[in-house]
């Protein structure tokens, strides 16, 4: 292992998480259970370039009839955002939340993988109603946007 991956591991440990390694690659993976539901994550250390990334997968993806809104959904949730961001494959669906640190000329540290991982969850908790109904109950993404951000009543 690596000292990124080093780092990222002893922040699932003494944080408790269970987690896997992928075989012979620098990732790990595991399950999050937030307010609004339950989804996959991983963190991938990209040692060469010092860097970490953190991903929360949606649990589900997009019909490809509904891309579109999703596509608006999430580009008005990623505008302002300080730290991460939403990403959309439009090939097949995936909905996933990113946060990343580059630590070129230091050293990670659990201090520094915890707000990145936090952060990271607690994003994907706090729309993941919002993408669902934007997925399957129709509701315009602005309306939805304004819910998850509680703009309205």
């Amino acid at each position: 292992m690596g000292d990124i991956l080093d780092a990222a591991t002893s922040f699932f440990k003494e944080d408790g998480w269970s987690f896997t390694q992928l075989e012979d690659q620098p990732v790990l993976t595991m399950g999050f259970q937030g307010e609004n539901g339950q989804w996959s994550c991983y963190a991938q250390a990209r040692e060469e370039q010092a860097q970490l990334l953190f991903y929360s997968v949606c649990p589900v993806k997009t019909p490809e009839d509904r891309r579109m809104a999703v596509a608006e959904f999430l580009t008005r949730a990623n505008y302002g955002m300080f730290i991460g961001n939403f990403e959309l494959d439009f090939g097949d669906g995936e909905i996933r939340y990113k946060t990343s640190i580059d630590v070129d000329g230091d050293r990670l540290s659990e201090g520094l993988v915890r707000p990145l991982v936090y952060a990271n969850v607690l994003m994907m908790d706090r729309y993941l109603p919002g993408f669902m109904s934007v997925i399957y109950g129709s509701v315009p993404p602005a309306e939805a946007i304004a819910k998850a951000e509680g703009t309205t009543d």
